[in-house]
């Protein structure tokens, strides 16, 4: 018997998505490329495994038993060869991009207390914008992803292709620079015009607080005059007294604290959100995958930080 470790992976794929151009996509094949493979393991076992006549495609019964083999084949072997080139991760940095709020504010206490968890972990960090890091992930140019989750904002990833597991809660809080009495500079309630510090367009965030105000009166009433993809530079003119921003907690704790800054509204202008921690499953490195199974096996005190 010959068989190719590709054809096992390809089957398993294929067990997993129970379709061919899926699994042809996901391989990083063309379709009639994908389904020759899969026939050339067929005719290498002696066996028919995959059941084509139904949509999505099944298994034959024969073909249900050998995935569980092939499963453990696959994985089997990645350890192996994981531990023969060198991979493990207490060797090795992994490399995470961070949008720059959670880069500069999050990022050092969290990594802190998973490294309680899960012992010394070398780590590279850069910040980027969340559509660069998507694609850098996808590319397989960086192994890990920290982001912001907003279940109503317009761009979702999909589960299957970036799995996620959430890592800590925030808010992002309306706030202003105060007035000579304490009170909020650009208050939300009342009337007239109201200086916006707005994320740009392109900028996560951004969605977020668009989507709050989409049909409420308050948007015709706020008037940009400042715009930056980074929280921390709509904090930094807020701080001037520039105009009224939309700022995740964890960063303006300290100014809210000593009253450099003030909530410009009460709750009701609050956005939660999600931290969430993404891998790509289309690219498959040995280490990283070894970590995120012991990430998911962590109690949630070492996860959020």
């Amino acid at each position: 018997m010959n068989l190719e470790t590709k054809w096992l992976e390809d089957f398993v794929a294929l067990a997993n998505t129970r379709s061919f151009s899926a699994s042809a996509r996901q391989r990083h094949v063309t379709q009639p490329a994908f389904s020759r493979r899969i026939r050339s393991l067929e005719q290498a076992v002696g066996i028919t495994l995959v059941d084509r006549s139904t949509t999505p495609v099944g298994l034959t019964p024969e073909g249900q038993l050998f995935v569980v083999t092939a499963r453990n084949l696959v994985e089997q072997l990645s350890e192996c060869l994981s531990h023969l080139r060198g991979l493990e991760m207490a060797n090795e940095a992994l490399d995470i991009v961070a949008a720059h709020s959670l880069a500069l504010a999050f990022f050092p206490k969290w990594i802190s207390r998973l490294q309680k968890g899960v012992g010394e972990l070398p780590t590279r960090l850069i910040a980027m914008n969340v559509g660069d890091a998507i694609h850098v992930l996808r590319e397989g140019n960086c192994d890990l992803m920290l982001a912001y989750h907003d279940p109503y904002a317009s761009m979702q990833l999909d589960s299957q292709v970036f799995p996620s597991f959430s890592i800590g809660q925030v808010k992002m809080l309306p706030v202003c620079s105060p007035d000579r009495h304490g009170q909020p500079q650009f208050p939300l309630v009342g009337e007239g015009s109201i200086p916006l510090l707005s994320y740009t367009h392109g900028a996560f965030l951004g969605s977020s607080v668009r989507m709050l105000l989409k049909n409420d009166p308050l948007r015709l009433r706020l008037k940009t005059v400042y715009e930056t993809a980074m929280a921390e530079g709509l904090k930094g003119m807020a701080l001037q007294g520039v105009g009224v921003a939309w700022i995740p907690d964890f960063c303006v704790k300290e100014e809210l604290s000593s009253k450099r800054l003030v909530r410009a509204g009460d709750t009701q202008w609050d956005i939660p959100l999600e931290i969430r921690l993404y891998r790509c499953s289309l690219v498959h490195k040995p280490g990283v995958e070894r970590l995120w199974k012991r990430l998911q096996k962590l109690p949630h005190d070492f996860l959020e930080a």
